[in-house]
């Protein structure tokens, strides 16, 4: 059974014919795990790879020291430059780089959105689980000081 057919079956059907440690057992057997992740292809873990260094200083300051050596490289040799000042091949590069990475940021932050849904929906059942037990647990309260007799305290 999926996590959302189980929610909604746990959510939307009434809960006398069930039992609190049914209804638990369920959660239990159907709890979001992390071991999806281990089914990664090559693909997705280049794109986490490519958007955790896209994303880091050591990216932005080599690329930074790069652009400028490339600069003064072409606008020192004036003449004998292989990109000169209007530095158009650099602009080819870096409209490249663009367009690779930017896809490959886009698939690491969707899939990083995917584990935090699964994340979410993992906590929203551990929620739903610690209310059950302790509403299982307040009625047993309630009928252990019912048969001691002292009177409820509202």
């Amino acid at each position: 059974m999926e996590d959302k057919e189980l929610l909604g079956y746990i959510l939307n059907t009434s809960h006398d014919n069930m039992s609190n440690e049914e209804i638990i057992h369920l959660l239990l057997e159907n709890t979001v795990s992390d071991n999806r992740e281990d089914k990664e292809t090559f693909g997705q873990r280049a794109a986490d790879k490519m958007a955790a260094f896209a994303g880091s200083w050591t990216f932005i300051l080599s690329f930074s020291f790069i652009l400028l050596l490339w600069i003064l490289i072409n606008g020192l040799a004036m003449t004998k430059a292989f990109d000169p000042y209007p530095f158009i091949l650099l602009n080819l590069v870096l409209s490249c780089v663009a367009a690779v990475q930017a896809p490959l940021i886009m698939m690491s932050q969707q899939r990083q959105e995917q584990k935090d849904r699964r994340r979410s929906e993992n906590d929203y059942k551990v929620n739903l689980k610690c209310e059950i037990i302790l509403k299982d647990l307040h009625k047993k309260l309630d009928c252990i000081l019912e048969n001691m007799g002292i009177e409820q305290m509202k």
